[in-house]
């Protein structure tokens, strides 16, 4: 055999390996569908936790009498929770595993707000980590599908069912996910941590089939693995370090702008707005609650499609626009002009921002969170990516009503201009990360090893 002949059977064979290993990233298996939904099946009392206060509303506030301030309190104690999760849910996904009257009213509200702390980063990252790199967003966009219908339920539900007989539905999917997780695979990038190089192999093969050459991936997350420090001597200064910067504000600043943006207020607190417009409540609910699934089904299927950036740049522009007319809606009422027409014109508008809000910066953050940080930091920069998220919810879920009593319009121009503040911020800042495997984005926002660059 000639030199030629031996270096076109060489390249021949690289390329078939690279084909074998394209085709392996690309399988979609049952394992990977089944972890997924075990997953998100406590996104959907996340969702019900979110939307709650705005289903149960009246039937609380008269069954307990509770004040404005009171109630106020009541639906902040879920965002205060999940902060207080928050702290704790990087150190809890490193030892455990990506897989875990008035008085007791407040501390139901508190205890489900920690849980849902603790599951809003372990979720998106534990699916982020399983799923092939070409719907990785997809999936893990699946996370907000089963908040929304959670939401959904608390909306639709509210019109006839008791606010007790929605806690307790709202509680069941959670039991299914205990079930669940002694049937599910561990993260193979925890595992390369943790675990043995056997362990890893055989969580890999179950995720991407037993006949799939898995060699390649497996090699490119050990070497990762092995190139940054362990998540057990990472420290919280290290995060500010120089070439971890970006990622952090990116991490941060999106969580601010989805919260900052109105979107716990809206959600939360749809039944006050409709109120105060002069729109049905129980109508609107309903409305709402039938649309929160669908809207939700179009950022499932854009996210691998269009990519990150330009959902989230349509989803903040639709936010801005909607809240700027909401304020001049209710600017108009305040003056008496067109009084018919604002219910009508509130709805729309209302129902525009929630489903702009679902497109992109409702889940996009999270799934973006899960991508861009490296293993050695992602305990200490996911704790604080997600401390911040519910810290920033907890307070503009209490602070709403009061501003909403301050300044119905000028309540919504403020959540406006932040969105638009936004559109500057991911223009700017936030990176694509559709298509590219986890160790690719970090290595991108990073710096590349030598090791990875010449794999």
């Amino acid at each position: 055999m000639t030199v030629v002949e031996e270096e076109r059977s060489m390249e021949e064979g690289l390329l078939k390996l690279k084909n074998q290993n394209d085709a392996s990233d690309c399988r979609i298996t049952a394992c990977v569908i089944l972890s997924t939904f075990v997953a998100v099946c406590a996104s959907f009392s996340f969702g019900v936790a979110v939307g709650y206060t705005s289903g149960a509303e009246i039937g609380i506030m008269q069954d307990m009498g509770l004040s404005i301030a009171e109630f106020s309190a009541f639906g902040s104690f879920s965002t205060l929770g999940a902060a207080v999760g928050a702290l704790f849910s990087g150190k809890m996904a490193i030892m455990l595993g990506r897989r875990g009257d008035v008085l007791w009213l407040d501390f139901g509200r508190l205890s489900s707000g920690i849980g849902i702390g603790l599951i809003s980063y372990v979720v998106p990252v534990y699916i982020a980590e399983i799923a092939p790199k070409h719907v990785r967003g997809t999936f893990t966009f699946s996370n907000q599908l089963l908040q929304n219908a959670g939401v959904a339920m608390v909306y639709f539900g509210g019109n006839f069912l008791n606010w007790r007989m929605m806690a307790l539905l709202g509680g069941l999917p959670c039991a299914i996910q205990a079930v669940g997780l002694f049937f599910v695979p561990e993260s193979p990038r925890w595992l390369a941590k943790v675990g043995t190089e056997k362990e890893l192999e055989n969580s890999l093969l179950r995720l991407r089939g037993r006949d799939a050459d898995i060699s390649h991936e497996a090699s490119e997350i050990q070497v990762m693995t092995r190139i940054v420090a362990s998540d057990s001597k990472s420290s919280f200064s290290d995060l500010f370090q120089k070439k971890y910067r970006h990622t952090l504000v990116v991490g941060i600043g999106l969580m601010l702008i989805q919260q900052f943006s109105g979107s716990a207020a809206v959600i939360s607190y749809a039944s006050t707005i409709f109120r105060k417009a002069g729109f049905s409540v129980a109508i609107g609910s309903t409305m709402l609650g039938l649309f929160m699934i669908p809207k939700a089904m179009i950022g499932l299927i854009l996210v691998d499609k269009w990519g990150r950036r330009p959902l989230l740049l349509t989803s903040a522009c639709g936010m801005s626009i909607t809240c700027m007319l909401l304020g001049i809606v209710f600017a108009l009422q305040k003056m008496q002009l067109l009084p018919e027409l604002t219910p009508v014109f509130t709805f729309i508008c209302v129902t525009l921002y929630i489903a702009t809000y679902a497109i992109g910066v409702g889940g996009l953050p999270w799934v973006i969170m899960s991508e861009i940080f490296p293993i050695n930091i992602k305990v200490t920069a996911g704790s604080l990516v997600t401390l911040a998220s519910w810290s920033s919810s907890s307070i503009v879920t209490y602070a709403f009503n009061f501003l909403f009593e301050w300044s119905t319009q000028g309540t919504f121009y403020i959540f406006g201009a932040i969105g638009g503040g936004a559109l500057l911020f991911i223009w700017l800042l936030v990176p694509e990360t559709k298509g590219l495997s986890l160790e690719e984005i970090q290595i991108s926002l990073t710096g590349q090893p030598d090791e990875i660059s010449h794999m």
